[in-house]
């Protein structure tokens, strides 16, 4: 099997949120959390470190994540702030959280914050009868946690290598469903970004604030999980990405990781609609998207959300776990994509952006 790379997992807002702990399988979270909390909210997990190991995901993309207070879901909710003092504090302690998963449970996670940690990391991946450790590159998703750009070097050296200026509408632009352009604290930050070395992720910004930031932003861009616009019947929005953007991230040479998510594969689908007809072949078809506008598959990934919002009950019906990604192998090798490509698709385009991204 190809190695696979996810990029993005809100696993630090799952363990402060509801405690999940993801060195157990899923279905041995799935059997503890019967009638919690965390299901009723969450759903059903889809991961854990025994089926990291089923799927060959030698790499995660770890987010630091918390919401406005508007956006407050109920009491369960706690990582939510009602200002940047706050939201700064909710994101160093989910940023602790996974230095203390990496300390505590080294021989299963290590924290990746450069190339030597992530040859370390793919190099214990080459034996298949290893059980190697899975490395986590932090990812902040929503930049309220940044208080001034001369905090940037300080993410920085905590770990921190992409930034995503936005979820909702935040003071730097607008996001989803709150549209936007950039403002003057997003420029400052892109800027303050761009010399410290971050990548730039494009998920959750609005159309306009993304084009600006194509047209400015020197360093690297990505969207590490967002879905193709023109593909989803009964689209309305500005989550996912339109053509454009998608253009302006292919001539970047930047990667895009696509999202198995049956709401963001049709949108009309709602939580609790049966999933028949909603499978990675739907989302195969948005990596297709992606690569025939390239020309070719250098440019599209996988970034699962998988336990970000959803779980189990709002993934493609051929979806138990993350394990079953793999299944996208014989999928796209069906339609005409070569191991190369696969491999490329499934981990490697991710692997090499990092390569040439990180200290």
């Amino acid at each position: 099997m190809h190695l696979l790379v996810d990029a993005h997992e809100d696993l630090a807002w799952n363990i402060l949120t509801f405690g999940r702990d993801y060195t157990r399988s899923a279905a041995e979270t799935r059997q503890r959390e019967k009638g919690a909390p965390a299901v009723e909210h969450n759903g059903n997990t889809l991961l854990g470190w025994p089926d990291y190991q089923r799927a060959r995901a030698a790499v995660l993309f770890g987010s630091l994540f918390a919401a406005p207070l508007r956006r407050k879901q109920d009491d369960w909710d706690t990582q939510v702030y009602a200002d940047f003092e706050q939201a700064h504090r909710l994101y160093r302690t989910q940023l602790e959280a996974y230095l203390s998963l990496t300390d505590r449970q080294a021989d299963k996670f290590r924290l990746i914050q450069t190339v030597s940690d992530l040859e370390e990391v793919v190099s214990a991946w080459a034996d298949e009868a290893n059980t190697p450790p899975v490395g986590l590159v932090a990812l902040m998703e929503g930049a309220e946690g940044v208080r001034t750009p001369a905090e940037l070097d300080e993410w920085w050296q905590l770990g921190v290598r992409i930034i995503g200026p936005a979820w909702a509408g935040t003071r730097f632009c607008g996001g989803t469903r709150e549209p936007g352009p950039l403002t003057d604290d997003g420029r400052a930050l892109l800027r303050g970004m761009a010399e410290v070395g971050f990548t730039l992720d494009l998920s959750h910004m609005d159309e306009l604030a993304a084009r600006q930031s194509l047209d400015t932003y020197p360093g690297a861009i990505i969207a590490s999980h967002a879905n193709t616009a023109a593909l989803i019947p009964d689209y309305a929005g500005n989550r996912q990405l339109a053509d454009a953007i998608i253009k302006g991230i292919l001539e970047r040479e930047g990667v895009i990781g696509v999202v198995p998510f049956c709401k963001f594969l049709n949108y009309g689908w709602k939580k609790g609609d049966v999933r028949d007809g909603l499978t990675l072949e739907t989302l195969a078809t948005h990596i297709d998207h992606i690569c025939q506008m390239a020309g070719n598959a250098r440019h599209a990934g996988l970034g699962s959300d998988f336990d970000g919002g959803f779980g189990l009950e709002a993934a493609p019906a051929d979806v138990d776990t993350i394990a079953d990604l793999q299944k996208l192998d014989s999928i796209l090798a069906a339609r005409g994509y070569n191991k190369d490509d696969i491999a490329a698709i499934l981990g490697g385009n991710w692997l090499r952006h990092l390569a040439e991204g990180l200290p």
